[in-house]
């Protein structure tokens, strides 16, 4: 398969395996950002086929997992009413929130379409003038142009019955807040490719500086990784702190342009709670004033109620990669993709999701 076997070579992987081995002289630990580049990690196997000593971290990036428990209960009050439609992407509609999750509403009778897009959930409430349509709108980077767009598309077409219940959080922070933590381990990044082929890696380049951490912007297959963590070790041995792209093909160091500008009309920075990190300061993105008349949760009013965290799940320690979903006494028994306890074991991009797919076992019992 043209552009697709050419990063999943064997031969290639085991060449840069043994460039690593050669180039590694001492233990190293390197997170990397993203849930999918986790997912390729675990499923292919890297990361019990790097050399000894180079342990990879797994770290937050995974665009379910931290969206806050109160946005999720805020979003279940917001779809258990009369008169709404409330659409996400599918893999929102099975995290838990504190009481319920958004199919066992469906099932009770509420209006909750998955999507793949939020210009579908345009396109409902164009269609249905008389209900009120609300698009959870959660992520990184990645998916911020996309809902600035639908935002943008809605003001254009006169909608009045079409709002957006945002949970946006950007990447840079995070990372910096880990490393501000007394306890990080990290000594190098891979960041995600995918978020730099919107951004770009200029807001890195002040975290590597200041930390003294190298970052590489990694792509997602296989040889991406391997490479990216040649990369990450090099510039460790070499005593260098710098950005370096490996993900070329994709990314620019000023990202994407016309996204950029797309997410600054709709959106202002904000802090913002992530689940399992707590607040970071200037995290978030919210909607800006002129088009907070798209903000489901000042439209709804949605009445606070107590959240509570399932007492058995690890998810925050997980996604800080304080521990591995497989120290978890509750992993592949009491929490499983189908009766998942935590958003880690829901996400296509969770990594006790990518552990369970691969079929890893506790340490533990």
């Amino acid at each position: 398969m043209k552009y697709l076997d050419e990063y999943r070579d064997p031969r290639l992987a085991r060449r840069l395996l043994a460039e690593l081995t050669a180039t590694a002289t001492r233990p190293w630990r390197i997170m990397e950002v993203c849930g999918g580049q986790t997912h390729t990690l675990v499923r292919q196997g890297i990361d019990d086929l790097l050399p000894a000593g180079i342990r990879m971290i797994h770290g937050p990036g995974c665009p379910v997992c931290v969206t806050p428990l109160e946005v999720l209960d805020r979003a279940h009050a917001i779809a258990a009413r009369p008169g709404t439609v409330l659409t996400s992407f599918g893999d929102m509609l099975r995290v838990p929130g504190s009481h319920t999750d958004l199919l066992a509403l469906r099932a009770r009778g509420a209006d909750v379409r998955p999507v793949y897009s939020p210009m579908d959930a345009v396109r409902i409430a164009a269609a249905e003038p008389d209900r009120q349509v609300v698009f959870l709108a959660v992520g990184f980077e990645t998916t911020a142009p996309a809902n600035a767009l639908a935002v943008q598309l809605a003001g254009r077409l006169g909608l009045e019955n079409f709002s957006v219940l945002v949970s946006h959080v950007l990447v840079p922070p995070a990372m910096t807040a880990l490393l501000q933590d007394p306890d990080c381990e990290v000594q190098g990044f891979l960041a995600a490719g995918h978020v730099c082929a919107v951004m770009g890696w200029r807001a890195y380049e002040p975290i590597a500086a200041r930390y003294r951490v190298p970052i590489t912007v990694t792509g997602f297959e296989p040889l991406d990784l391997l490479e990216g963590i040649l990369m990450t070790v090099r510039q460790l041995e070499e005593g260098r702190a710098e950005v370096e792209n490996q993900y070329t093909r994709a990314v620019r160091r000023d990202g994407n342009t016309a996204a950029q500008r797309a997410v600054a009309e709709v959106f202002r920075v904000a802090d913002r709670p992530w689940r399992g990190l707590g607040p970071i300061p200037a995290s978030g993105l919210v909607l800006a004033p002129a088009y907070a008349r798209f903000d489901a949760a000042e439209r709804f009013q949605a009445t606070e109620t107590a959240t509570r965290e399932d007492p058995e799940c690890i998810a925050g320690q997980i996604l800080t990669g304080a521990r591995v979903p497989t120290d978890c006494p509750a992993y592949g028994t009491r929490c499983t993709p189908r009766s998942p306890l935590g958003a880690p074991m829901v996400s296509g991009e969770g990594t006790c999701a990518a552990y369970h797919a691969a079929g890893k076992e506790r340490t533990s019992r």
